[in-house]
């Protein structure tokens, strides 16, 4: 069973968001607050293994939260759940070392899905908020990284990306997973979305 805590301001959407999660039979919701310092006071008490913070929230931030149990050094794995796609948000989440960075309007299947993986050890920030927070000129995907990625948007498996580019599999599943890194994401498809519309795939 995967021990949540949600920290959001508007009672309606957390009392929703309390009563979806508890639906899933490996999730259970043991506190939820509406203001930022209860919810740290709350966190420090009861450790859960995730907690589902908002950004702005009353007394203290989400992002502050974050800030405080990463300088607790608390077990608990922190997900941003946010309308908010601003640059200095998301740069603060990643130093924060937050586990997920969604956005309120995701579908409720991701938050759910994205709590299993955060758990399972993984990283997930929307693909939206990454295409926004990366600029067209700053593309940081290697000459090979990049081949392989418009081998990928080509609809090659691995073995013929690696026939194609004179790779092992081995290694082009190395790149696939650097790419993946670099771009906040977690699949082919999202990364090839994020490279098409920064332009970085045009040849």
């Amino acid at each position: 069973m995967i021990e949540l805590y949600l920290a959001e301001d508007q009672s309606m959407l957390n009392s929703a968001l309390t009563q979806l999660l508890e639906l899933e039979d490996d999730l259970h919701v043991v506190g939820s607050a509406g203001d930022g310092q209860t919810a740290w006071a709350e966190i420090q008490r009861l450790q859960p293994q995730v907690a589902i913070l908002d950004i702005e929230m009353p007394g203290l931030s989400g992002l502050d939260v974050a800030d405080q149990i990463q300088a607790a050094k608390l077990p608990t794995k922190v997900i941003i759940l946010t309308t908010f796609a601003q640059k200095a948000y998301f740069e603060r989440a990643v130093t924060a070392q937050v586990a997920g960075y969604l956005l309120k309007d995701s579908p409720s299947d991701d938050l759910i899905a994205a709590i299993r993986q955060v758990m399972a050890g993984a990283t997930i920030y929307a693909p939206e908020l990454v295409v926004n927070m990366l600029s067209a000129d700053k593309n940081p995907l290697t000459e090979r990284e990049l081949a392989v990625l418009k081998a990928a948007a080509q609809g090659l498996p691995t073995k013929e990306i690696a026939a194609q580019l004179y790779l092992s599999a081995g290694t082009v599943r190395n790149y696939l997973s650097a790419i993946f890194s670099k771009l906040g994401v977690h699949n082919r498809l999202e990364a090839i979305q994020v490279a098409q519309r920064n332009k970085w795939l045009a040849s």
